[in-house]
């Protein structure tokens, strides 16, 4: 993959939304921070009480937040233009490829995954799925997609469908390798998470392998596996990196990545 050809493809921003109100948070921040230093309101909250009042100061709060809700948001706009593209080859060569792989990228968006697997391929097929959710990905439609397959050179290798995870359109044991990056928790109801995790192992072959990295949710995620005749589950990916994401995210992101194999 030349730089060229990372620089055609757009793979969108994600979690838009997220980053937009961590900008406004920061903004906020910062006039809360600022007014007071210029003297414009005390930058205290007083709270009546029944014998005295609480003063609580949240300027220095707001100084926090300007610096480091921006910084946020940098990153996260960092990693989907340059480090998702890094990561996803360092998950993908975790699999052993011989090119002739059916390959189902689950919660596809505009094509990360499943097109860093079509490279792979040669006689192959990578199929993604999604329902094109704009809040969790920017310009999220399979019209990008197939867009950033043709720039990449992969687009006759590929095919993407309208599809919910918890009820794939395919055949039992279809697909020699499934891959899902940071899609499976926005099912926010556990059950929904636990029937999406049981059909991707009811679209695998026997020995087949599944390579899941998602934000949060990894311990349930193993758990269904093992509950659906995948024994081989391993994790993969730097333990101090996802620790550091857990402690600087105050436990918002518990990131994990699986590798998982389905019994033979």
């Amino acid at each position: 993959m030349t730089s060229r050809q990372i620089a055609s493809a757009d793979y969108g921003l994600d979690a838009p939304g997220v980053v937009r109100n961590l900008v406004l948070g920061g903004i906020a921040g910062a006039v809360l921070w600022g007014s007071a230093r210029l003297g414009l309101w005390s930058g205290q909250i007083a709270i009546p009480l029944s014998t005295d009042v609480l003063r609580i100061g949240v300027a220095d709060s707001g100084r926090f937040f300007a610096l480091v809700l921006p910084l946020t948001a940098l990153w996260m706009v960092w990693e989907s233009k340059i480090g998702k593209l890094r990561n996803r080859d360092r998950m993908l060569d975790r699999l052993a490829w011989t090119g002739n792989e059916q390959v189902l990228d689950l919660g596809c968006g505009r094509g990360l995954l499943m097109i860093g697997a079509a490279k792979r391929l040669s006689t192959g097929t990578a199929t993604g799925v999604d329902i094109w959710q704009q809040e969790d990905l920017s310009g999220n439609r399979p019209e990008a997609t197939l867009d950033n397959a043709r720039r990449e050179g992969v687009e006759a290798r590929v095919d993407v469908k309208t599809a919910d995870m918890r009820a794939l359109p395919f055949a039992d044991a279809s697909f020699d390798v499934v891959v899902s990056r940071a899609a499976i928790h926005n099912l926010y109801d556990a059950a929904d998470r636990a029937q999406a995790i049981r059909e991707v192992a009811r679209v695998l072959k026997p020995g087949g392998r599944a390579l899941i990295e998602d934000i949060r949710h990894g311990r349930e995620y193993e758990a269904v596996f093992r509950q659906s005749g995948c024994t081989g589950i391993e994790r993969i990916g730097s333990r101090m990196e996802a620790l550091i994401s857990t402690v600087i995210t105050f436990g918002s992101l518990r990131p994990a990545t699986l590798l998982v194999t389905k019994a033979a």
